[in-house]
This record gives C-alpha cells, sequence and structure tokens, in this order.
C-alpha cells in the first residue's frame, strides 16, 4: 500500500502530473511545478470550458461559467475604455460577498490592473487609510460601505454595486474577446490587507505567479487525498452529488478569494455565498438546499453551526469535506464538527499560510490529521519551510523556532513599505511568518505567534495550549488565554472564557486544568464573557481587544 509520501513523490517526479523543477523567481532559484498557468487571466479563459455548469450562487441569483466570462468580458472592456485601467494600476473592492465582487476581480487582474481587496468590515478611519494606501483609481462598493464615507471627498471615481452596475453592463461595449494586455508570471495581481492587530494595517502585494501557485497547490492536495483515499479503499459513491462549497468567508479574505473564487473557477465547482452577517441557520439552510459537499468554517463559525438549536432539523448528509483556518481547532473542536457532519466520514482538513504567503504552507486532513491532530501538516510540494532563530539561520531538527517559508508562493513585498518588507523577507526570499513552532518528523506544529508568548518565570507557556485544553471542559465553548504582567512573576497566565451551557465555577476549571498541563501553565485569572470571542474577518482571536488596549471597531456585516 503507497504511503502519502510515496504518492506525492509519483506526482512530482520527472513525468508525474505536478512535476517539479527549479527556475529563477525574482533572483532566486525556486521550485516551481513545470506545468502551469502562466497568469490568472490564462486560467479565466480556460473556464469557458465548464460552459452552463453553475459558479456562483448568492441570494437566489445564479450565474454560470459562460455567464461569468461573457459579463467578465464586458465589464473588462468597460474598465478600460470608460475607466483607462492600464497594467498597475489599483482597482479598490469594498463590498459584502455581491457577485459583482467576483466578476470585478476578474475583469480587473484580466487586463494587468491590482485589484484591492478592501476589508468590508471596516469603518470610515480605516477605509480613508485604506484608499489613502493603495492609491486606487477606480474604486467599487456597496451601498452600505459607501455611505460609512459619504460625507469625505474620494481620491478617485467609484462604482455603487446596487445603483450602477446593471446600467455599466448593459451599455458595455459589445463583447470581441478580452483586451489584449501581456501579463508576466511576477506582474501585481492583487493587495490584501493584513489583519491590523498590531500597528496599521500592511498591503500585502501578491504576484499572479503565487495565486496559480495557490491554486495548484491546492488542486494537487485534493488528488493527494483522493489517491491515499483509494489505496485504503475508499472508493467514491456514485451517488454523491456534485462538488459544490459553500463560502461563509469574506471575499476580502483569502479563504473567500483564493479557494472560493479561484479555485473554484479553475476546477469548475459551484459556489454558493452568504451575504450579511454570519448566520449558522442560513448556512444549514443552504448546505441543504444547494447539496453542498464542502465547507470552511472559520473561527467559532462551526462550533456556532453545532450549536444551533435547529441544527438536527437539517439534512447535511451531502457534506464530505470540511475545513477550518483562521486559528487553530481543537482535536475536541474537529471530532465535534465530523461527529455533527457524519457524512463526511472523518475527512476534516486544516492547514496553515498566510496572506503573506498566498495562503500557501501546510495541510493535514483525514487519517493524518486523526494521527496528528495539533499539527497543521505536511508541507506542500515545492516549498521550503524552515524553522530558523531570530538571524534567518536554520536550526538543528526538532527544535523551536520562527516558522520561514519559501517558494513561489511569497508575496512580492507589503505594497510601498520596503522597510517593513525588508523584515518580512529575510535574505533567499524566506518569509519570515513571526509563528514560533516545530516539526516533529514531517509535520509542522505551531506553538503560538512570537507576540503571544507568555513567559511566567523564565518558562515559556503557549497559550493555544492552554486554550485547546480548557475547550475540552464539557462547559466551554470558547476560550482564550493571554498574558498579563504580574510584580513576581513577571506575566500571569489570564483566561477569558465563553460558557457553552452552564456556568463553571473557576475552581472546577483550575482542577480540570491541574490534571491535564503542568501547574505553571494553569490560569491563576479568569473572565467569563456572555458574548462570543472577538474576532476579525479571518477568525483570529482580537486578544488586544479582549485586554483592553484597543477598541473593536470591526463590524460583522
Amino acid at each position: 500500500m503507497k504511503t502519502v509520501a510515496d504518492i506525492e513523490q509519483e506526482l512530482t517526479a520527472p513525468g508525474g502530473a505536478f512535476e517539479i523543477t527549479t527556475e529563477e523567481v525574482l533572483g532566486e532559484q525556486i521550485p516551481v511545478f513545470k506545468e502551469r498557468d502562466r497568469s490568472l487571466r490564462e486560467l479565466l479563459e480556460k473556464s469557458a470550458v465548464h460552459g452552463d455548469s453553475p459558479y456562483i450562487v448568492c441570494e437566489g441569483r445564479r450565474f454560470t461559467f459562460e455567464e461569468h466570462l461573457h459579463l467578465v468580458t464586458r465589464l473588462a472592456r468597460v474598465l478600460v475604455e470608460d475607466f483607462n485601467i492600464q497594467p498597475g494600476d489599483r482597482v479598490a473592492i469594498l463590498a459584502d460577498n455581491h457577485p459583482e465582487w467576483i466578476f470585478t476581480f476578474w475583469a480587473t487582474i484580466s487586463v494587468g490592473g491590482v485589484c484591492v481587496g478592501l476589508n468590508g468590515w471596516w469603518q470610515r478611519e480605516e477605509i480613508l487609510y485604506g484608499l489613502e494606501d493603495s492609491d486606487p483609481k477606480l474604486l467599487v462598493a456597496d451601498r452600505k460601505r459607501l455611505n460609512r464615507i459619504q460625507s469625505d471627498p474620494l481620491p478617485c471615481p467609484s462604482l455603487c454595486i446596487e445603483d450602477d452596475f446593471e446600467q455599466l453592463l448593459r451599455d458595455a461595449p459589445s463583447e470581441d474577446g478580452l483586451p489584449e494586455v501581456n501579463i508576466a508570471e511576477d506582474d501585481a495581481a492583487l493587495i490584501l490587507y493584513t489583519s491590523g492587530t498590531t500597528g496599521l494595517p500592511k498591503g500585502a502585494l501578491i504576484s499572479h505567479r503565487g495565486l496559480i501557485t495557490f491554486f495548484a497547490s491546492t488542486v494537487f492536495s485534493g488528488l493527494r487525498m483522493m489517491m491515499l483515499e483509494m489505496e485504503a479503499g475508499k472508493l467514491p459513491s456514485p451517488d454523491a452529488p456534485p462538488h459544490c462549497g459553500l463560502f461563509s468567508a469574506p471575499l476580502f479574505h483569502l479563504s473567500g478569494l483564493f479557494t472560493g473564487v479561484i479555485t473554484s473557477l479553475g476546477v469548475g465547482m459551484k459556489t454558493v455565498w452568504t451575504v450579511g452577517r454570519f448566520d449558522p441557520e442560513k448556512v444549514l439552510r443552504l448546505i441543504e438546499q444547494e447539496k453542498v459537499t464542502t465547507w470552511a468554517a472559520l473561527g467559532s463559525m462551526g462550533a456556532r453551526v453545532l450549536n444551533h438549536p435547529e441544527f438536527h432539523r437539517y439534512d447535511v448528509s451531502s457534506v464530505s469535506r470540511l475545513g477550518s483556518g483562521g486559528a487553530p481547532t481543537s482535536e475536541r473542536q474537529q471530532q465535534l464538527m465530523t461527529q455533527g457532519f457524519s457524512g463526511t466520514g472523518g475527512q476534516m482538513a486544516v492547514g496553515y499560510g498566510l496572506t503573506e504567503s498566498t495562503g500557501v504552507g501546510t495541510h493535514n486532513w483525514g487519517a493524518l490529521l486523526e494521527e496528528h491532530p495539533n499539527s497543521v501538516g505536511r508541507v506542500f510540494p515545492g516549498i521550503q519551510i524552515s524553522i530558523r532563530d531570530d538571524h534567518n539561520n536554520p536550526l538543528p531538527v526538532g527544535s523551536e523556532g520562527e516558522i520561514c517559508i519559501r517558494g513561489s508562493c511569497v508575496m512580492l513585498g507589503y505594497w510601498r513599505k520596503p522597510e517593513a518588507t525588508a523584515a518580512a523577507i529575510a535574505p533567499g526570499r524566506w518569509l519570515r511568518t513571526g509563528d514560533i513552532g516545530h516539526f516533529e518528523g514531517d509535520f509542522l506544529y505551531i506553538n503560538t505567534r512570537a507576540r503571544d508568548l507568555i513567559l511566567r518565570n523564565a518558562e515559556n507557556i503557549y497559550p493555544v495550549e492552554v486554550e485547546h485544553c480548557l475547550e475540552l471542559h464539557p462547559d466551554i465553548a470558547e476560550a482564550a488565554v493571554v498574558g498579563v504582567p504580574h510584580d513576581e512573576w513577571g506575566q500571569a497566565v489570564m483566561a477569558f472564557l465563553v460558557p457553552a451551557d452552564n456556568l463553571p465555577a473557576s475552581d472546577s476549571l483550575r482542577d480540570f486544568c491541574m490534571d491535564r498541563l503542568a501547574s505553571y501553565k494553569v490560569p491563576t485569572q479568569w473572565q467569563f464573557l456572555d458574548a462570543p470571542l472577538p474576532r476579525n474577518a479571518a477568525g483570529k482571536i482580537l486578544k488586544n481587544v479582549l485586554l483592553g488596549e484597543v477598541e473593536n471597531r470591526l463590524t460583522e456585516e
């Protein structure tokens, strides 16, 4: 029986479907897939093969791949002929998960423009900062978000999705193919802003090459998963519904854009989108109605759906793949997800990647995840991950240090921030992630963000370990652990807890932790909350908000 390593070797060897070779990328010799698309425009043009298969389902509106390509082509001509969008010009999008977001993305990158995905949860000051920083030639926004800056002069023309788009496309030039333009692999395609949990958000500038690397890596991962299942005797059911992904992540987040928009178009998969504030029952209703087969639940989304009182009223048996991202997923939560969505047969997947690495890093799924539930998985082919010290030197095998990533997935840099780019990308184009981790064999483990590390009496404490322990308690729905100043110890461990049903006593929780953790890791301060933990759009817990260091100005909608 072939192992996962055997399958990876077979796929990436000379002559394999995902053969890896080495080429010069931005001055460095980097592993790349030999057979690949050279731009997102190529991927878009190839989508015509999917014809009248459904691509986008959103709030009762449906678009086939053929209709989508037709609309994108017309919009691309509008961008060039009416707004003079030239290669390198930025087009900013500030909107909910409307289909027009997707049309604008594809139209922009197909003419060599750079799409700027502004955070739809931002309020006035953040929006104005993003517009000033990215300097777009055009802003496409929905009415709700335009209203947040209605009294402010804008640096560029704007289009309102609800008011302008229908007429715009109706009056568009007759379709005559996409405008001619030359796009190189390392040309910029996208700016996505970091979450900005510390300091102002930075715009990660991502190339066509990086996004194609994400697409190819995802397809590779799917094929590897299927081949491993076949080795184990698991054959796909002939009665299984067609692949269909539900996307409740925002389009300005890599899970929504990279997987939902780009990868789904490349493989011809139907996508179903939620709009507005996250609604667990809407998710359940869409899974049942559209026969959803895969769903990535960011942050606390999975728990909120599982705990919904109407969960058992809905048929979720079509779901065969579950994903998680944005924050570490505890073993208990993995088990609850696969048990709740019994059709998955244990096929839960987690991964590791940053906006700055175009979402590429590691992947862990299925039986491998059951064996290594606390690992983010194996490194993708063609990607190098190294554990390094503060001076960019690799550490011995098994050592703990900063996780650094190298490959064709690494961003070009931070938009117009050369100093920040130099700090993030070390010589050799090693991306410094700021995450602390280690390898155990081929499996990567993330210990913590460097800035979240708690130091008590010279002992390192990783919050995620304590959080996962607390979430094992049946009365705890969510946990966040932080370090707070202490005169004697340097820092003390403080836990913020969201009860599931009953409000447990801190003494019982302390005893629960003492049975599972070294005593110095056990929280000494406790705070119970009557609302979900504050999170950003990526699902990451905003610990600076919990500590009262900053106000939570993000609006989930």
